[in-house]
């Protein structure tokens, strides 16, 4: 375990043992769905920055992992989907976030008839040390965690990550980003790591981290307001702006051209053929948009074409579309 992390167990050591609501401020609504209930500490333990669970990376009956189990509202989550022995396992450095999930697991299958503990496989476990086997998982995820690493480490999680997951797994991922300049400062200050404050890399920087360990797709679904950091209160001498984001990568091949990253960019064809084809495989329909990846987007920008329309990146994906 690299040193860092003791005041990561130190921080989140207190939020298990007493909730702190405003560890980490969720960006995106708590789902709501039908028969699914919350118990009210297991809200206030949500220590994430956005949502890694989605019905559409969970058909075929997936297999999952949650890296750092909060207090265990987004294995709840997983579980409304999954509904069998051990079909979410939840991982966590930290006993007493372990523990405190058990519990709320236990208020759980109170409010919800058809919730059952054993549904989730809580264990202890670091996320640069995967005590998993390799290829065993259809979906993994982790919510506000890697944003704490040194890229170092980082790498290291997402290589671990990588060989757990079955070919054309998904590894959904939220953390914090900036493209604001981060302070030396606050970058190695431990403590501000561990709250998810100053371990913010760019958002290229990121992709380029989780695609360097082999990931050939990625998707960029979500990217909202965060937080802010400014000098009045921290040791920087501009204002930082951090958004969140949400990522799935997969598991597949890379291609020889590159991976395959959608950052909600559209192509819209509008000239006076049937369709264009830019022979490598993508085909485009009069005015019928055509979701691209940026490497797509880029080919086909460099074409100089008056009819066809090249939209800027939403940071909003999806599904669909080329590659």
């Amino acid at each position: 375990m690299s040193h860092y992390l003791d005041e990561t167990v130190n921080v989140y050591t207190e939020a298990a043992l007493s909730p702190d609501i405003g560890l980490c401020c969720t960006t995106t609504p708590v789902w709501v769905l039908p028969e699914l209930a919350i118990p009210t500490k297991m809200l206030e333990m949500n220590y994430g920055c956005g949502s890694t669970v989605n019905p559409r990376d969970l058909a075929n009956d997936p297999t999952i992992l949650y890296v750092g189990v909060g207090g265990g509202m987004e294995l709840l989550q997983f579980s409304y989907f999954s509904r069998k022995k051990h079909g979410v396992i939840g991982l966590d450095v930290v006993p007493e976030m372990v523990e405190a999930s058990r519990e709320n697991f236990q208020e759980a299958e109170k409010l919800n008839p058809w919730f059952k503990s054993e549904f989730v496989d809580l264990r202890f476990g670091d996320a640069l040390n995967l005590p998993i086997e390799d290829q065993s998982i259809d979906v993994a995820a982790q919510n506000c965690l890697f944003n704490i690493f040194t890229k170092v480490d980082l790498e290291k999680a997402l290589e671990e990550m990588y060989r757990v997951l079955k070919p054309n797994g998904r590894l959904i991922l939220s953390d914090p980003v900036t493209e604001n300049a981060m302070p030396e400062s606050l970058r190695s200050d431990d403590r501000l790591r561990a709250l998810c404050l100053s371990g913010a890399l760019s958002l290229t920087e990121y992709i380029e981290t989780i695609t360097s360990v082999g990931f050939g797709t990625v998707e960029v679904r979500a990217k909202r307001p965060y937080r802010i950091l400014d000098p009045k209160q921290y040791n920087t001498p501009e204002t930082i702006f951090i958004e969140s984001v949400e990522v799935c990568a997969i598991k597949d091949p890379i291609p020889e051209d590159g991976p395959c990253v959608f950052t909600g960019k559209t192509a819209i064809y509008f000239g006076e053929e049937s369709y264009f084809d830019d022979h490598k495989g993508h085909v485009l329909v009069p005015n019928q948009p055509l979701a691209v990846c940026d490497k797509t987007a880029n080919d086909l920008s460099s074409l100089n074409r008056k009819d066809i329309f090249i939209s800027e990146s939403t940071y909003f994906y999806d599904g669909g579309g080329c590659c």
